[in-house]
């Protein structure tokens, strides 16, 4: 089916615009909703006075501080489930394009679009809609709304009206979180569903600025503001680079012929894509601009050494933010990156020679740097953020041997399958674990790993379910972090031999035989069995370390639910029926974006 039409009047708009559409619709009963009330405007030169509802004193039920919180919360699963009809439709009616025209198209052949609604992007879509809606569902209890809350009394002490004041706070600061948090969402499906990198950028930088705020967002934290400074001058910084690194490839790609056919649609006829793979030797402002790209998605996705910054916006911010740097933000990164790798620049292009050993240095690095540096840290939320550092690095294996060129198309397959699967799982079992801090740090501390000390004993349900995260993450078989790490290691081999076995030359001649980025599957091999000293610790100090608070953790019922859900995905998400869903529509995903 091939039918095109002005975008306004087209029946399809809206059907393939699902989770933008509720997205903005939540932002629009966010900015409304709060603000009814009984305001009037007289009319001039009459006593007549007409309702505007906007204003005024506002009404009992729109005053509800937990309104913006629910709100939020059903947009973001209502958004997070228009997402996951794609996969129930079937993948040929739902990939829908919009061009740059105006015109939208269902089947996308053939066509200079700058959107593409397909399976790739609605997979996205939906890991950024489930980590955000975790990382809401947290703040319902770490930034709780009271609807009896009242001002402190003057003659109270300073302890109970420092508590008072901070009531009165959360009230205040629901509606801004809430509307923060739906223009993130907003921001990283515009990077999902964008093949032109102008609109790319934009979805980036709509989310990211929105995140720079919400790291700062509790700022009676002594620690949030410096946080949230430090990663906004890198990130801005990073925004600089890449803004230049697409000038760049713009002014290149209309040189070689008039600069009226500059573009920055990776697709079409005269597209990023077709110029770079009618380039006989790299030239220098296509490398130079595609380097800037890379290193602007670099510090998306944490990879050393752009991560400076991460681990101090990780421990220095809430918990639930945390959870959405970790979970959210890093899978935002690496959509960007496979838009541009596979569709720009990718290995049947005979341009891989350029990218490919940089990403392959780039990952042994990041993984294990980030290992490392995670040994070392008495900060469990700082050692959650040098772990996520290292899972990039193993993504960036995948993306290195993607770009080989020695894979064949179903091996590509498969290393692309396995990059959105661990994204998919990650938001499970990460998201889990910071949930569990978020629970130590409405009561305690979670800065120190003294606040999980004797955990098991404090809340033993909420101890095992951190134990198995922590294990999911170190990638332990049969939870479902052993299975994406498993599909990434069996990419690599695949792609570096030709084949998952020995030939019979004997083992020291296959390894001669063997294309180079066979040995980033080794290195990854060697760092999850280093990443295993510092997750079983998390389980040692839990279950055999003696607790220095006598105090239980606190009820916080929206949390609790929460992990129990992370639980359950994290445990049948590396195995059963549920699993070979999760994989079929990651390998959906890779197929629509090979066909790109």
């Amino acid at each position: 089916m091939n039918i095109e039409s002005p975008l306004i009047a087209h029946p399809l708009l809206v059907e393939s615009l699902r989770p933008e559409v509720t997205i903005i619709m939540g932002i629009l009963l966010l900015i409304i909703v709060p603000n009814l009330g009984n305001a009037t405007v007289r009319i001039p030169m009459t006593q007549f006075r007409i309702p505007v509802f906007l204003g005024g004193e506002r009404f009992r039920a729109t005053s509800d501080p937990l309104i913006p919180g629910v709100i939020s919360m059903f947009t973001l699963l209502l958004a997070m489930a228009s997402s996951l009809m794609t996969f129930v439709e079937g993948a040929a009616l739902s990939t829908v394009c919009i061009s740059a025209n105006g015109a939208i198209q269902q089947g996308c052949t053939g066509s200079d679009y700058i959107l593409r609604s397909d399976a790739f992007s609605r997979i996205f879509t939906s890991i950024f809609n489930f980590a955000l809606l975790v990382g809401t569902a947290a703040m319902i209890n770490r930034m709780p709304a009271r609807v009896d809350a009242k001002a402190p009394h003057p003659d109270s002490s300073d302890t109970i009206r420092a508590r008072a004041i901070r009531v009165l706070l959360n009230n205040r600061r629901q509606g801004d979180f809430h509307l923060l948090i739906l223009f993130v969402a907003l921001g990283m499906s515009i990077v999902a569903l964008s093949t032109n990198l102008f609109l790319l950028f934009v979805g980036l930088e709509l989310a990211s600025l929105a995140i720079y705020v919400l790291v700062a967002f509790m700022k009676e934290e002594t620690t949030s503001g410096e946080a949230a400074t430090k990663y906004f001058l890198t990130g801005s910084v990073a925004s600089a680079v890449t803004l230049y690194g697409m000038s760049l490839l713009y002014i290149w790609s209309g040189s070689a012929s008039d600069y009226a056919s500059a573009t920055l649609n990776l697709t079409g006829p005269e597209g990023l894509a077709a110029t770079w793979a009618a380039m006989e030797t790299l030239e220098p402002l296509a490398a130079i601009g595609f380097g800037m790209l890379l290193v602007g998605f670099g510090f998306k996705v944490s990879a050393v050494p752009f991560h400076f910054a991460a681990p101090d916006a990780y421990s220095g911010t809430s918990s639930p933010m945390a959870s959405i740097l970790a979970t959210a933000s890093k899978a935002m990164g690496f959509a960007a990156l496979l838009r541009v790798l596979v569709v720009m620049a990718g290995p049947e292009f005979g341009s891989a020679a350029f990218w490919l050993p940089l990403l392959g240095l780039l990952s042994v690095v990041t993984m294990t740097w980030g290992n490392l540096a995670a040994l070392s840290t008495e900060n469990p939320k700082r050692m959650l953020a040098y772990s996520s550092v290292a899972h990039a690095g193993y993504l960036l294996a995948a993306l290195a041997a993607l770009g080989s060129g020695l894979a064949s198309e179903s091996t590509n397959e498969v290393l692309i399958t396995a990059v959105v699967f661990h994204l998919l799982v990650l938001a499970f079992f990460k998201s889990g674990a910071f949930l569990v801090l978020t629970m130590t740090e409405i009561r305690d501390d979670s800065s120190s790993m003294e606040s999980l000390y004797g955990l098991g004993r404090r809340d033993p349900i909420i101890a095992v379910a951190m134990f198995v995260f922590m294990l999911a993450l170190a990638g332990v078989p049969p939870l479902s972090g052993f299975l994406s790490k498993f599909l990434v290691i069996d990419g690599i081999i695949s792609a570096s031999t030709g084949s998952g076995s020995l030939t019979a030359a004997g083992v020291i001649d296959w390894l001669n035989s063997v294309h180079w980025i066979f040995w980033l599957a080794i290195s990854m091999a060697l760092n999850s069995a280093l990443s295993l000293f510092y997750y079983l610790r998390i389980g040692q100090v839990m279950f055999f370390e003696k607790s220095k608070s006598i105090l239980p953790l606190p009820e916080a019922p929206m949390i609790r639910i929460t992990v129990i859900l992370c639980l359950i995905l994290t445990i049948i998400s590396g195995l059963g029926p549920f699993s070979q869903t999760l994989v079929d529509m990651a390998t959906m995903a890779a197929q629509h974006l090979l066909k790109v």
